[in-house]
């Protein structure tokens, strides 16, 4: 008797790759990576273009940035109001909008104010598009697959960015400082076309969990278990912006390295981040997302105190070394938290996918990013390994606190 043939199918590349399934969202993928591109593209050089092609002076201008970026923090808690009533796809829409407007306005701002007013209108934009994001990613993908397209979703930024960050340096080269009034003009573009793709969209809302409500969990509890979240995931900003506020720093004043390092450490981050998030997510990391958090953020402390360790020594010779370890344990960590912070700030508790709850943790990323410049740069000039003592000591904190992100036990009578 002949053996049955084997009619399992094999593993195909985007399986192996952890990809969910892309086809039908081209739309949903092509708004997100433009979105990133036009981040990519102009963020990085408002600095620049402001003192050297409009001759404001950096004090002033990194003042007004800081005002204008401040100003917009209540915009996640409007976003998430203005998201319950019109849902998150025209949320993302007008916010790509937004920044469009405020970007193209970069060519009009001369004085101070005006360059606060700017940065209104682009933060406004950013912090508006990300309270609506996540829950969007939740009325255009199924459930089932809600993490690998956070992790999908994470990678495109990452590509996008990178593609943005290289399209300037190169225009800059080629053409100087001129060339940025031409990138200014480009990027607004970039913006209003992400806006048409996602205008484009079909979404349906998620289907309502229709499992019985355990009455022994109150309105309360759910909103402490949120904003539990919302504090765990404050270690989680702070490393975020470590690599653009104070990895050059540190590379170049403390340890004496050229400004290349810090290049070349946010190249491997975003390789690694583009390149190995959604097979990470699908294969490796755990499929608890507070399982996944607690190990994230013990991978992170690893990364800090590497971080940490040529001011420590004072050996230059290992320095190189040490900051590659530190940079792939940082990527990794990174690879285990978005996702998994991302997955439950969708899904922690009933309504934590609406406007309220979203906006209060986009202001979580909001604050943490205006704050976190100050906060590293002042703990820098108290001690040459303050910052990633301090960043250790919280991550371990949100590793001690992990375990009671867990959604209510809707079955305990059963």
């Amino acid at each position: 008797m002949s053996a049955a043939p084997d009619t399992r199918r094999r593993p195909s590349t985007a399986d192996r790759l952890g990809l969910p399934a892309l086809r039908g969202h081209g739309l949903f993928i092509t708004g997100n990576l433009i979105d990133s591109v036009g981040n990519g593209m102009l963020l990085p050089l408002g600095l620049l273009y402001f003192t050297d092609v409009q001759n404001v002076p950096l004090a002033q201008v990194g003042a007004a940035m800081t005002v204008g970026q401040a100003l917009a923090l209540p915009v996640t808690f409007l976003a998430g109001r203005l998201m319950d009533r019109i849902g998150p796809k025209r949320v993302v829409v007008w916010a790509n909008v937004l920044s469009a407007v405020g970007f193209a306005l970069f060519l009009l701002a001369r004085e101070t104010w005006h360059i606060a007013g700017v940065y209104v209108l682009v933060q406004a934009g950013i912090n508006m598009y990300f309270t609506a994001q996540r829950t969007l990613i939740t009325h255009v993908t199924p459930a089932a697959e809600r993490r690998s397209w956070f992790a999908f979703t994470g990678s495109l930024r990452n590509i996008g960015l990178a593609v943005g960050s290289a399209a300037a340096a190169g225009a800059l080269t080629l053409f100087g400082d001129g060339s940025l009034r031409w990138l200014i003009a480009v990027d607004a573009a970039t913006y209003l076309l992400a806006a048409a793709c996602l205008a484009a969209l079909a979404t349906s809302p998620p289907q309502p969990d229709d499992a019985p409500p355990d009455d022994h969990v109150t309105s309360a509890d759910h909103t402490r278990r949120y904003l539990l979240l919302v504090a765990v995931n404050i270690p989680y900003v702070l490393a975020q912006a470590v690599l653009s506020v104070l990895v050059a720093v540190y590379t170049t004043r403390v340890l004496a390295l050229p400004a290349s390092a810090a290049s070349l450490l946010f190249v491997v981050n975003t390789v690694i981040v583009s390149a190995c998030s959604t097979a990470i997510t699908a294969h490796l990391a755990p499929k608890v997302p507070r399982r996944a958090v607690s190990g994230g953020y013990l991978i992170m402390t690893g990364g800090m105190a590497a971080f940490a360790l040529p001011a420590l020594t004072g050996a230059a010779a290992t320095a190189w070394t040490a900051l590659i370890v530190a940079i792939v344990l940082f990527s990794v960590a990174e690879i285990l938290l978005g996702p998994a912070l991302s997955e439950l700030s969708v899904t922690l508790t009933p309504q934590a996918a609406g406007g309220f709850t979203q906006g209060l943790y986009q202001f979580s990323w909001a604050l943490g990013m205006v704050a976190a410049p100050a906060l590293f740069t002042l703990l820098l000039e108290a001690g040459s390994v303050l910052p990633w003592v301090v960043e250790a000591a919280v991550c371990l904190i949100a590793v001690c606190a992990a375990p009671a992100l867990k959604a209510p036990n809707r079955h305990r009578d059963r």
